[in-house]
């Protein structure tokens, strides 16, 4: 039966990769046990971004996830198990397995305050009010209208979503997820950083292609904001160009 529900979960995803999940030299992967409640957690964080809508789910709050979850029958409440889940990885040392930045959200209840942000129009996404806004808006001033937020604020469940996509991808490395992304109580989105790119190229902007634009260099010549993930950086994360550091 274990077996079986597994199958159905992991849909088109490599079931052998995914099944042998291990630790091994220095590439922490998922455990055995853990492949199933996290399954089940990835497949509801997508429920609920669907059913809050895109740019709610931006800024929506754990608590208000697990909610939202409970509310709706085609979703279903979180388990103890999933809950324990996301509990360990939440609050385990992402060191372990690669990632060495610093936690920005202490505790899962952390919430952003939705008096701080304010949406971007034809984004989707939000920024914090005072600096980063007014950094964004300055950005756009001096780079050009060809530039675009491409992401803003994220609360918890919106950095989970994206980590556990990731780990999903990777067929269950955790360690090579986090080289492309922070876990979610590390993620700067939360405390003011933002993501730009050029307007039409869709994801080519989450690639070192966008290192080649025009738009990149001319942020580069630009004082007042930086690059958070350079290369070689000593988060450990991969390089991302289209990142902004609020200094």
């Amino acid at each position: 039966m274990r077996r079986r529900a597994f199958l159905g979960l992991v849909a088109a995803t490599s079931v052998s990769a995914m099944a042998n999940v291990r630790k091994q030299d220095n590439i922490v992967m998922l455990r055995d046990e853990q492949v199933v409640p996290f399954l089940n957690v990835q497949k509801k964080l997508e429920l609920v971004k669907r059913y809050v809508g895109y740019g709610n789910f931006n800024i929506l709050s754990y608590d208000d996830m697990l909610k939202t979850a409970a509310r709706y029958s085609k979703i279903g409440r979180f388990t103890p198990h999933e809950l324990d889940f996301i509990e360990e990885l939440f609050y385990s040392d992402p060191s372990e397995h690669g990632f060495y930045g610093r936690r920005t959200m202490p505790t899962l209840t952390t919430n952003i305050n939705k008096k701080e942000v304010m949406k971007i129009s034809r984004t989707g996404h939000y920024l914090f009010r005072g600096h980063s806004d007014e950094s964004y808006n300055r950005v756009i001033s001096d780079v050009g209208k060809s530039l675009i937020l491409t992401s803003g604020v994220r609360g918890i469940p919106k950095q989970m979503n994206l980590y556990f996509n990731k780990i999903k991808r990777a067929k269950g490395n955790i360690t090579l997820a986090s080289s492309s992304l922070a876990p979610p109580a590390y993620s700067y989105h939360s405390i003011g950083d933002f993501d730009v790119g050029k307007k039409g190229w869709g994801y080519k902007n989450f690639t070192v292609s966008f290192a080649r634009t025009e738009e990149f260099w001319r942020l580069k010549r630009l004082s007042y904001i930086s690059m958070r993930y350079t290369i070689n950086n000593k988060d450990g994360v991969r390089f991302e160009p289209w990142h902004v550091k609020i200094i």
